[in-house]
Formats: structure tokens, C-alpha cells, sequence
């Protein structure tokens, strides 16, 4: 089975995969913890109520079939982060569930600042068997549904750059917002700012 979770940051998806994981561990099951890009910029998952768990960082060239045959039992997979993997490795994650008979729970964002899908992400759309949006309530600061992440950069909404930027939530120069369609789109980030904001580079 190839599960793939995703939402907007804040949604709960590392606290998902730290818990399934352990629940999955609880009852005999073998399983490796996979993660690209954690916000701890270590070989860890990490989510932003406290919870962590040392991973493995998944490089660009690292091959995840070899990864899991070189081990005498795998079971199962938690690969957190999945947007950032690269697609040929999303496609050893369908080999892995269709010729190995292990389970791969992907987790991660489906879309970039711009509101354009990821690559990865785009493919586990299309080869997953099951694609769950999760459902922890994520509020943009107007209330509404928060859906899209935004980008900004020196307090402004970044339109342009480079599709990935490590950065968290907190007040840090390049930082990450949740914001409803309505103004992600116009680019408000909030009382006290103009509509729309001027583009960042």
C-alpha cells in the first residue's frame, strides 16, 4: 500500500508519521523513518509540538530500493518530507510497495510558495493508492481555511525564486505563512499590511 498524506504546514503531517511509526513499531513491524529538508536541518523528523525521531536524510542519489534490500526485514516505510524527494525515488516507492511487499506512508506539502505542485508530490498524486488531505484545522490570520504556503521573504510575499527554500514559521528573514486562497493570491499577510504586497525577489 502506498499512502500518501499532505496539507499545508502546521497540519499535523510529521506528528502523523512520528506516530505511525511508533504505532506501527508497537506491534512487531520493521520499518525505516525517511526525511529530506527537516526543519531541524538534521537527519530527523521533527514536528512543531515537540516530537522527533532521528531519520534517514534522503539524498538525491540515494537509491530507496537498494536502501530497504540491504536490510534483512523491512516492513514498512515512513518517509516524511516526500515533496522533496526526487520523482525517480517516488518511483522506487511504487517498486518498493508492488515487488517488495512494503508499505510506504508518504507525507508532505502538495504545493510550493507559487501554489505550483511539486514534482514529487505530483507523482505520488498520480501513482498512490490512497491520497488523504489531512484534516487538523490549519486558520489563515483571517480565519478562513488556511490551504496554500506563502513565502515571505523580509516581510514581503515572495512571487519568484527558487521552488525550495528551507524555512519554518517563526519571524526568521525567510519564513513560511499559511494563507487562505483569497489571500495568498492578493498576497495580504495580515492586519497592518497593504493589499496586494509588493513582489519580493
Amino acid at each position: 500500500m502506498l499512502k500518501f498524506y499532505f496539507g499545508p504546514m502546521d497540519c499535523g503531517k510529521s506528528t502523523l508519521a512520528l506516530q505511525m511509526n511508533h504505532n506501527h513499531g508497537r506491534q512487531g513491524r520493521r520499518g525505516l523513518v525517511l526525511t529530506k529538508h527537516d526543519r531541524s536541518g538534521g537527519p530527523k523528523v521533527t514536528s512543531r509540538i515537540g516530537l522527533g525521531l532521528e531519520a534517514i536524510e534522503v539524498e538525491d542519489d540515494l537509491d530507496l530500493v537498494r536502501l530497504v534490500t540491504g536490510h534483512d526485514r523491512i516492513d514498512y516505510l515512513i518517509c516524511d518530507e516526500a515533496c522533496f524527494y526526487t520523482v525517480e525515488q517516488i518511483e522506487q516507492l511504487a517498486d518498493l510497495v508492488d515487488e517488495h511487499g512494503v508499505d510506504v506512508y508518504a507525507f508532505g506539502l502538495a504545493s510550493d510558495f507559487r501554489s505550483v505542485m511539486f514534482p514529487a508530490a505530483q507523482r505520488l498524486f498520480e501513482l498512490a493508492d490512497e491520497v488523504c488531505r489531512l484534516q487538523v484545522e490549519v486558520l489563515c490570520w483571517c480565519g478562513r481555511p488556511g490551504r496554500l504556503n506563502a513565502r515571505i521573504v523580509g516581510g514581503t510575499m515572495a512571487r519568484t525564486g527558487e521552488q525550495v527554500v528551507i524555512g519554518d514559521t517563526d519571524a526568521a528573514h525567510v519564513r513560511y505563512q499559511v494563507l487562505c486562497r483569497r489571500h495568498h493570491r492578493s498576497g495580504r499577510l495580515g492586519e497592518g499590511t497593504t493589499e496586494p504586497q509588493p513582489e519580493a525577489v
